[in-house]
């Protein structure tokens, strides 16, 4: 999962870029970059870190431009070396810059495909090249001294037509303007919008809205499923379908975890779906448990905090917050390895003791996916002093992968596959859990927008919305993403510097 913007602008946008990827970046902590446009020629900042760590004065001065893209990297496959931070590039036709969120699951195939029929060479095992060249190719098929935006839409059609997956993408093509691509099945999130000035119509596009409210522009609507929108470097703005059967399957884990809560995603407040979650869940739990004890409810911070809230106010008990989070220690859950999420989670979280001691805990969190997360908080509460410690989920037991941008690459590594809820609990070290239902999760979040028809719930379900998914897949999913492979990609890496 990664975070994505675009701005054409009447000034420098530099500082704007910059300023959206700190408010993207928890959506990716592994890398950042921004590419800037002016007279034809790309200024290029990228590297590893936060965004934060990345830039300084002296990099934003070298990034001159009134057009530009930006990506923070959330890592799924291949290493954290810097050649994959992006956006990438490439100088033919006209110069491309490119910016990606998602996963193509046919990377391997476009990857041969490209070298032995088009001729391209890659340079990295990031699907986001593939990508890249994939259009590059496209447009370089039809691209002429006179160019057109409709020639952009004839690539993109050919994007649309060659990838499968997950993608949300924002191009800058020089001295052209910049694209901005969602795939058929809208599973990436994607949205744009407008901000007046004196000297005309600025545009940005990014991953959520909150981006773009920060930056000072209001959100216009979120891009379709299958939709091109392209900015012209003169601010004018053309959009068109591109995708033969679109259909908009938004990937919901993005409403559970990844998203902020003040974003709007596809017509979906992210707080109001959390609320709702937490009406759902606590349903659940009066069924289960009628006669229940909970002294208190704790959520495990921050996302699960609007759940959290709704659970503790129809159980009738107190909510407090009784964790203390490190908030310069990164997301748990979008670490690079299973060694890294271990260490970090003493080091992010602290308990206020005087809130367990002596209490039957109820602690609610977004999800449990590895179990690893979990079963180190519940330890925390019991040494806190809490007498019972439940646990409640506010999404279904994750027991399948997700291919098309989350870091969830082998069955083997979820605490939910092949396992009873009862042998989760013993395994976590909890009194008693409780998951939402994946009905209840899909209303909470459809009640924002009921003209979305499905989601994609493969995490959950093992439902895949593109219909490519089959078990030689996950053997080489899991070749590439397991800790094991990262960790000896990592070591590659280190020894060519």
């Amino acid at each position: 999962m990664c975070g994505i913007s675009g701005i054409v602008a009447h000034s420098a946008v530099n500082l704007d870029l910059y300023e959206s990827l700190s408010v993207l970046q928890h959506r990716g902590q592994d890398a950042a970059g921004i590419t800037t446009c002016t007279n034809g020629r790309f200024y290029m900042k990228r590297g590893n870190g936060l965004v934060r760590d990345v830039f300084f004065k002296k990099h934003m001065e070298r990034l001159p431009g009134n057009m530009g893209i930006a990506h923070a990297r959330y890592p799924t496959a291949g290493t954290s070396s810097s050649a994959e931070a992006q956006p990438l590039y490439v100088n033919s036709p006209y110069g491309i810059a490119l910016a990606h969120n998602g996963n193509l699951t046919n990377a391997e195939q476009l990857k041969e495909e490209l070298f032995q029929t088009e001729l391209r060479h890659l340079n990295t095992d990031s699907d986001s090249e593939a990508l890249l060249n994939i259009f590059a190719h496209e447009l370089q098929t039809i691209a002429t001294p006179d160019f057109h935006h409709e020639d952009i839409f004839t690539a993109a059609e050919g994007i649309h037509r060659r990838c499968r997956g997950g993608y949300a993408v924002v191009a800058i093509v020089a001295d052209k303007g910049i694209l901005a691509l969602r795939d058929p099945d809208g599973i990436r999130p994607l949205c744009y919008g407008t901000r007046e000035t004196e000297a005309g119509t600025d545009y940005m596009v990014a991953s959520e809205s909150v981006a773009l409210q920060a930056q000072g522009f209001e959100m216009v609507r979120d891009i379709a499923p299958g939709e091109a929108v392209f900015i012209s470097e003169d601010g004018q703005f053309f959009s068109k379908q591109c995708a033969e059967n679109p259909k908009l399957s938004p990937c919901i884990f993005e409403y559970v975890y990844f998203a902020r809560p003040d974003s709007i995603l596809d017509g979906v407040s992210v707080y109001k779906a959390r609320l709702r979650m937490g009406q759902t869940l606590v349903q659940k739990i009066l069924r289960e448990m009628p006669e229940h004890d909970i002294d208190v409810v704790i959520p495990i911070p921050d996302t699960s905090r609007s759940t959290a809230l709704e659970v503790a106010y129809h159980l009738n008990v107190k909510y407090r917050e009784g964790f203390i989070k490190n908030r310069y220690i990164g997301r748990t859950f979008i670490m690079p390895g299973q060694q890294e999420r271990k260490k970090s989670v003493r080091q992010k979280l602290n308990p206020i003791e005087l809130e367990f001691a002596g209490k039957n805990v109820l602690l609610v969190d977004d999800s449990i996916v590895r179990g690893t997360t979990s079963k180190q908080i519940v330890q925390m509460a019991r040494e806190a002093g809490a007498k019972k410690v439940y646990m409640a989920s506010a999404a279904p037991p994750v027991r399948y992968p997700n291919v098309y941008g989350i870091d969830m690459a082998s069955h083997a590594e979820f605490v939910a596959h092949n396992r009873t809820v009862e042998e989760i609990t013993e395994i976590i070290g909890a009194d008693w859990l409780i998951y939402q239902d994946l009905e209840d999760l899909i209303a909470a979040v459809q009640k924002g927008n009921e003209d979305i028809k499905q989601f994609d719930c493969s995490c959950f379900d093992g439902v895949y919305v593109t219909n490519d998914i089959d078990d030689a897949y996950f053997e080489h999913l899991f070749e590439q993403r397991n800790d094991s492979a990262k960790e000896k990609r990592e070591e590659e890496g280190a020894s060519k510097l």
